[in-house]
């Protein structure tokens, strides 16, 4: 004999499926969807340098394109994920967009680009970034050891990884 599923208690304080994460969802979705369709917008008006002979796929605009194009399809699986997992209350208690991980993440991204990119080694920059990052995302329950060695070792060989990547490999120069 199987066991009865257990019943659920309707209750007012328990939250509507998908919720204002559903709401988020759609939100963030329109919004990558818009910046991909300026990155294209933007790639498309870029000169092609066809009197050069320059064809598709060497064009400047060409990745960007690509890159931009990808940001808008996944916009738009986030937004009708969000759409298919919309609650039918009406809108309450809407997640900010601008909440502490993200606010962290963009701090982060600035501090990077803007102040260790070409005034410390890129290697040093990277690992301190990818560190930096990870401890700070780092499930809060972990060991304090756990995390510093989490973060040294995923900075450490992210560095390592993106510099052969880069130099070695697409024959870049990083700065």
């Amino acid at each position: 004999m199987l066991p009865e599923p257990a019943l659920q208690q309707d209750s007012a304080d328990e939250p509507a499926p998908g919720g204002s994460s559903a709401r988020s969802d759609m939100l963030g979705g329109a919004a990558w969807m818009l910046f991909g369709a300026l990155i294209v917008g933007g790639a498309l008006g870029m000169d092609r340098f066809e009197k050069m002979g320059a064809t598709l796929y060497t064009m400047p605009g060409f990745v960007p394109a690509m890159i931009g194009g990808v940001l808008m399809v996944l916009g738009a699986v986030l937004a009708l994920r969000g759409w298919l997992r919309r609650p039918l209350a009406p809108l309450g208690a809407v997640q900010p967009l601008f909440n502490r991980r993200v606010l962290w993440t963009a701090a982060l991204a600035l501090a990077y680009a803007g102040v260790l990119i070409g005034r410390v080694h890129f290697l040093a920059a990277t690992a301190v970034f990818v560190a930096c990052f990870v401890w700070l995302f780092t499930p809060e329950d972990a060991s304090r050891k756990r995390r510093w060695l989490t973060a040294i070792l995923a900075g450490v060989l992210t560095a390592l990884v993106v510099d052969l990547v880069f130099e070695d490999i697409f024959l870049v120069r990083l700065p």
